[in-house]
């Protein structure tokens, strides 16, 4: 057999530790003797066995309404959780370093990329420490495998998605308005729903505020956004998620991102919609594994069975304390493959009692391979902790009594066997090597992210709308003579003749003769006034060339006016020649003026802004400005001074300086 003793990973002072730890001599031993050769030989290694914290009582029951699992801060693994942050939050701000493993003799500072931390399984310790490093400001690439259906912060969203597809939905309304989304207290939850005559959502139209105004928001844009916007709507325009990880603490980030990105992957297997979503998410136990070396810059925490292939300059190992070996299940397979009902201890036969030992065995022998794996994680550092129950110590068991073995007992026999040497702290520590001295000047900033300021996180100020170009009939001024006054009614209804009258000037002239009459009753019907003003004006033989072949009708347009104000409109006629431009409005006043300057002073400036537009549009061009007065039909040519001066007026701009 070919044997393979060197490790080109750990450091020798971690080798020595595993050969001591799973030395034959103590019955420790992984299928034969365990011998390593280091192939870094000179490279610095370090081991801290950090003195155990000891099992804290379950406090007496609280109230009714409690969590029955939640623990204090007093929990044994709590306190530990909350040591290995302090620890590790200490060594990035006093500059610690640590050995380059494929360069001899340099070191590099150390950063949350390099912290491994392994638990046996996803218990309570493992729940702690990424609570702890994340209230530390830590960066920590949180569970390696989520439960998504497990996390509140998802069932909370998806309780809020689900009141928005289905209003009508009373448990999950009162799940939303019980949970951070909806800030209710169950009092205030019980004072609503007591008594109602109808539904929830009934009684809730009554409660204005917050949770009503969320609902709402989203329930009128859930038809119009994917199920990923309005979680996203929720989570920031609504401050759902600063109010989810509030109440549920920093882990629940972890969940909120997940759902993010079911929704994303929901989104590319079809139309989405957010009926669709929720039955999507409800259809499968959705179980998240993150890839084992995707933490990047931030400390990991996993199982060591996901570690496998894993390795990192520090390992933490907090788990360690006694843990049972799991038991099999109601059916166990004999030594010949017939399958038994398990038993108590004390009622099985000779046979089963036989094959139950076997499993004991082969549980043992797992957990010590497992714990093999754990310590060839560490590349040159490991600390291994423990809180809760370690055991009781194999001298002091009783006759006939097999105790389980204990990780941290393993290790800390193994450390004694490898020289270590006591620390202050009632702990162990194994160090070979030139360990590099720390340089805090390297770790000023620390590595954990900024906390954003306030400003950061307050809803941005509503802008107010940009104001829009100006219009050549807003620029203010009278638009019909003074003899014209008249009643709010009369005038509304003078304005809808004439957009009536524009209208039939628009698309008769482009129609047949003929075909007039028919398209002008469709247009405007029974009103045969009309009808006979615009047939005066196209039949009028002065007039034919405004309407010839050519020329534009409502010609839309964009200029720029002297004081750099924006000026957009439509001219209702325009003849473009090679030498000139003539713009023609159409005016329906009942009065007529007798000369240009009796004009109203609104449409001189009118003009005047159809002119200077027209300058810049149409450079080099002679710009012409004309009124056709409907109503006789009459056509006035107006002065360039004289909607010039009125231009001016109206925009408080002196037109004749060079520029203007």
């Amino acid at each position: 057999m070919v044997e393979l003793p060197h490790s080109f990973r750990s450091a020798p002072a971690i080798l020595r530790l595993v050969d001591a730890t799973f030395d034959p001599a103590r019955g420790r031993a992984l299928d034969g003797a365990v011998r390593h050769v280091a192939f870094r030989d000179r490279m610095p290694g370090r081991v801290d066995l950090w003195p155990p914290i000891p099992k804290t009582e379950a406090p007496a029951p609280g109230a009714w309404y409690e969590p029955l699992d939640r623990w204090s801060d007093e929990h044994h693994a709590a306190r530990l959780a909350e040591r290995i942050a302090d620890h590790l939050r200490g060594l990035f701000q006093a500059g610690t370093r640590i050995p380059i493993h494929d360069r001899p003799g340099e070191d590099r500072p150390l950063t949350p990329g390099d912290v491994l931390i392994l638990v046996r399984r996803r218990s309570e310790v493992f729940d702690a420490v990424i609570r702890a490093l994340k209230a530390a400001g830590l960066p920590v690439a949180g569970a390696d495998r989520l439960k998504l259906g497990g996390e509140l912060a998802v069932k909370d969203l998806l309780a809020l998605l689900a009141v928005v597809a289905l209003p009508e939905d009373d448990l999950s309304l009162a799940a939303a308005l019980r949970s951070p989304l909806g800030g209710w207290s169950e009092d205030d939850l019980f004072r609503l729903a007591h008594g109602r005559p109808g539904t929830l959502w009934q009684a809730l139209q009554q409660a204005p505020g917050p949770a009503l105004d969320l609902i709402r928001d989203l329930m009128a844009e859930a038809d119009f956004l994917r199920p990923y916007e309005l979680l996203e709507r929720a989570l920031v325009r609504h401050r759902g998620r600063q109010r989810l990880l509030a109440r549920l603490g920093e882990e629940a980030e972890d969940g909120i991102d997940a759902l993010l990105a079911q929704a994303l992957a929901y989104e590319r297997e079809g139309v989405p919609s957010l009926t669709g979503f929720l039955v999507w998410m409800g259809a499968k136990e959705l179980d998240i594994k993150r890839r084992p070396d995707a933490g990047g810059s931030t400390i990991r925490v996993m199982t060591v069975h996901s570690a496998k292939g894993l390795e990192a300059p520090l390992v933490i190992l907090p788990d360690t304390a006694l843990r049972q070996p799991h038991r099999p299940g109601e059916i166990l397979g004999l030594a010949d493959g017939l399958p038994v009902w398990t038993a108590a201890s004390a009622d099985c036969p000779p046979e089963l009692a036989e094959a139950l030992a076997d499993h004991r065995e082969r549980e043992i022998e797992e957990q010590a391979r497992l714990l093999y794996v754990a310590l060839t994680r560490a590349q040159s550092w490991l600390i291994v902790a423990a809180a809760g129950d370690i055991g009781k110590d194999p001298a002091e068991a009783k006759s006939g009594e097999d105790p389980v073995p204990v990780w941290y007992r393993m290790v800390r026999e193994g450390m004694e066997a490898a020289g270590a040497l006591p620390t202050e702290e009632g702990g162990l520590v194994l160090a070979e090597g030139d360990w590099p001295a720390p340089q805090p000047a390297v770790a000023e900033a620390g590595p954990g992210l900024p906390m954003l300021p306030d400003w950061a996180l307050a809803p941005a100020a509503e802008e107010a709308a940009a104001p829009g170009p100006l219009t050549p009939s807003g620029l203010g001024g009278a638009k019909a003579l003074g003899e014209e006054a008249a009643t709010p009614e009369e005038i509304a209804l003078a304005m809808e003749r004439g957009t009536r009258l524009h209208l039939l000037l628009e698309h008769l002239p482009g129609c047949p003769p003929a075909d007039r009459p028919a398209l002008a009753a469709s247009l405007c019907p029974d009103d045969p006034d009309l009808l006979a003003e615009a047939a005066a004006v196209l039949e009028d033989p002065g007039l034919a060339p405004l309407f010839a072949p050519g020329t534009l009708a409502e010609a839309p347009f964009a200029a720029t006016l002297p004081d750099g104000r924006p000026l957009a409109g439509a001219i209702d006629r325009l003849v473009i020649a090679p030498d000139h431009v003539l713009a023609i409005d159409f005016k329906s006043n009942r009065l007529l003026p007798a000369a240009p300057g009796r004009v109203p002073e609104g449409i001189l400036r009118q003009m005047g802004a159809y002119a200077r537009a027209l300058e810049a549009i149409f450079p080099g061009r002679r710009v012409e400005v004309a009124i056709l007065w409907t109503r006789g039909p009459a056509l006035m040519q107006l002065p360039r001074g004289l909607v010039d001066a009125a231009l001016a007026r109206g925009l408080e701009v002196d037109l004749s300086q060079p520029g203007a």
